[in-house]
């Protein structure tokens, strides 16, 4: 195994987990926002007023995107294991 082939298989599981992990961080940054300009506005400073909306949306994020995010990880198996016996040469 060659430091190019470990390489590339670090870069691919990053990418892997970053697109899988972009989706419920952007939710989660969009309505942090959101709820942070309703406080600024209305002048509510409830500090756990955050977490609340937060968490749902989170929770129903990866309730929608699960599928998805299985058959992503499934296929980044699937060619890692295919491609096992290059990587032991």
């Amino acid at each position: 195994m060659n430091p190019d082939l470990v390489g590339q298989i670090a870069r691919e599981a990053i990418e892997t987990t970053l697109f899988l992990a972009l989706p419920i961080l952007g939710t989660g940054l969009i309505v942090g926002l959101l709820v942070s300009l309703f406080q600024a506005v209305t002048q509510i400073q409830e500090a756990t007023l955050v977490f609340i909306p937060k968490i749902i949306v989170v929770f129903l994020g990866l309730l929608v995107l699960s599928p998805w995010m299985m058959r992503k990880m499934m296929v980044y198996t699937e060619q890692l294991i295919v491609n096992l016996p290059q990587f032991v040469k």
